[in-house]
């Protein structure tokens, strides 16, 4: 579960709810920003979820929606996705999954860690426009496998936390 505060009052999450309120296309940015969301609150400690501030490289549409069911962020404007947070040293399958949550004077830098979350099969899969209705039942085999994937992991085994760079 994930648990925020609402002017003081815990509300707790959990994937189903946010899948919920997604729908069942994109499971697997859903558990990214879940799991990101889960580690940054373990980071942070309690947060009033109108108070939290998310930048992403990530732009899929289970992570955007994801983070507007439990901070509420997307329409209190406080979302956005910057490519310039895209770490393009650590390759294409990985360089997308990075967030940054800023609660009050904190700001809490997280990336995907590098343990076979994400397939490259999915990657490359994903960003092909002539798929075919096998390449569509495939990726839609990988999405789910790969949530499986990020859901088993524990806070801290899937994202970590990495320093701020210097601007």
């Amino acid at each position: 579960m994930l648990t925020v505060l609402e002017s003081g009052t815990p509300i707790e999450f959990s994937f189903p709810d946010l899948m919920k309120y997604h729908g069942p296309h994109f499971p697997g940015g859903v558990a990214h920003a879940y799991c990101a969301l889960r580690h940054a609150v373990a980071v942070l400690g309690p947060v009033e979820r109108r108070e939290v501030t998310v930048r992403t490289a990530f732009p899929g549409p289970g992570g955007r929606d994801a983070i507007e069911m439990v901070l509420r962020a997307v329409t209190g404007d406080r979302f956005v996705v910057a490519p310039e947070l895209t770490a393009t040293e650590r390759g294409t399958t990985l360089a997308r999954y990075v967030w940054e949550f800023r609660y009050r004077d904190r700001i809490v830098l997280l990336r995907l860690r590098d343990a076979g979350f994400v397939a490259d099969e999915f990657i490359e899969l994903g960003a092909r426009r002539d798929r075919t209705p096998a390449d569509e039942q495939r990726l839609t085999v990988l999405k789910q496998e790969m949530t499986d994937r990020l859901l088993a992991g524990a806070v801290g085994e899937v994202y970590e936390e990495v320093p701020q760079p210097t601007r």
